[in-house]
């Protein structure tokens, strides 16, 4: 089948180079001349694990093509996909406007039949909206379909070649079907295809997101519970997730979530509930302690340098919202950075691949470090931001000799208590006992 992709961000370019692997002719589409030209030439864009494989294979076979012109991928496909980004408004409402002008693209451009399936996450109502602006442009017959994304950064490819499910949003058959013969790859493998209306579809990808805020923001709340009254987070989350109901996946306390979904979509669902005068009290509860959540440890390393930050030097490990993604989008480190050198503290991060983004971001207002080890020397303390597996079992003798205080503020829960007693630390995590030197 020939399906067009337009969008060749994170979504946009895993969708195409995935669904080029199932054997589709695949074109993608982009208004970025120097990115289409990047992909031209067997450049993967974005830092995913596992898809420069799957890209180079399928560009070598010839399944996958990019250009900037719209109207050469309308031409010859039949399936439309838009990955379009949908960043959050001031209100915390989605932005349509990428959307809605490709639509009035595809309305005065398109001379057959096109399904029009709407990959990014957009509103309840949205496929409405799409179909109505096409339908405004063209009398030629056309279908719009929502068929959400829920690929988690760092294991994308992954997750779009084995899901869980396939949601697929539409009341036409005629959709439908050329919807499952694209995902015929997968049904044949076992995995279901969910069909539904649009508008249930939409919600299912805000719904299931939100939830999933909620839980690891709940289990947030009961890590600092446990640390008041003694108890152990590690202790309560396999207590808890041995349950069926409940399940042991994102039941890990830290120090927030942040990321491209979830605090947008949260954002999003809200906003869409008082639109139609609707709260969403709980969610607005995650988002609050959410914030709070991201800086949780700033205290903690405030009272241990003796009640005052100003001129404390801070090591951090991590810059990325998690691991093995170089997405800083809501990510604690941020808000961490803000809060530390607005107290008058010196920053200075490694992390294997977000660097480059936060120097984007924030330019110089932290230093960067090449290696993990060398950005110790001096430091007053360690502050452990996201869980990249490099930083799992470190060289405490490295660490100890390097800074100032044998002290770390871990705010991923990396490291054994015991050991971290053995060797002499003070070690503050999330839930946990906080550990003591000598004691």
């Amino acid at each position: 089948m020939n399906i067009a992709i337009v969008g060749t961000g994170y979504v946009g370019l895993v969708t195409g180079t995935c669904l080029a692997d199932f054997g589709n002719h695949v074109i993608c589409v982009d208004i970025d001349e120097k990115k289409v030209e990047m992909m031209r030439e067997g450049h993967v864009p974005i830092y995913e694990p596992g898809l420069e494989e799957v890209f180079l294979r399928n560009i070598k076979a010839n399944r996958i093509e990019f250009t900037t012109n719209i109207k050469d991928a309308l031409d010859v496909c039949d399936v439309v996909f838009l990955a379009l980004p949908t960043p959050p408004g001031e209100d915390g409402s989605a932005d349509l406007s990428y959307v809605i002008g490709v639509a009035n693209q595809i309305g005065e451009l398109m001379t057959s039949y096109k399904v029009i399936v709407n990959k990014s996450t957009v509103p309840v109502g949205t496929a409405d909206k799409v179909h109505e602006v096409i339908a405004s442009k063209t009398t030629i017959k056309f279908d719009v379909v929502s068929n959400p994304e829920f690929l988690r950064e760092g294991y994308a490819v992954q997750d779009f070649m084995k899901p869980s499910r396939v949601v697929v949003g539409t009341s036409s058959q005629k959709a439908l079907d050329m919807m499952n013969r694209i995902y015929k790859p997968l049904t044949e493998a076992g995995i279901p295809v969910i069909a539904m209306d649009e508008k249930s579809s939409e919600l299912t990808k805000y719904a299931a997101n939100s939830f999933l805020a909620t839980k690891i923001t709940f289990m947030n709340e009961v890590a600092n519970f446990c640390e008041l009254v003694g108890a152990d987070v590690d202790k309560v989350r396999l207590g808890m997730g041995s349950d069926d109901r409940i399940g042991n996946r994102f039941l890990f306390p830290g120090i927030g979530y942040g990321g491209s979904c979830f605090p947008k979509d949260v954002k999003a669902l809200v906003k869409s509930g008082k639109q139609e005068n609707y709260q969403f009290k709980v969610l607005e509860a995650v988002e609050e302690v959410n914030q709070t959540q991201k800086v949780i440890l700033v205290p903690a390393i405030k009272e241990y340098l003796g009640g005052s930050l100003q001129g404390k030097k801070i090591a951090m490990w991590g810059l990325a919202f998690k691991e093995n993604t170089d997405d800083i989008r809501e990510a604690s480190s941020l808000d961490m950075i803000e809060e530390l050198t607005n107290q008058g503290a010196s920053v200075i991060a490694y992390d294997s691949a977000a660097m480059p983004n936060v120097k984007r971001a924030i330019g110089d207002k932290i230093e960067y470090g090449d290696d993990m080890y060398e950005i110790l020397n001096d430091a007053d303390v360690l502050l452990v931001v996201t869980e990249w597996s490099e930083f799992r079992n470190p060289k405490y003798e490295v660490i100890a000799e390097k800074l100032k205080n044998k002290a770390i503020f871990d705010g991923r829960n990396l490291y054994d208590l015991e050991v971290l007693e053995e060797k002499g630390f003070f070690y503050k995590s999330i839930g946990r006992k906080t550990v003591l030197p000598n004691t």
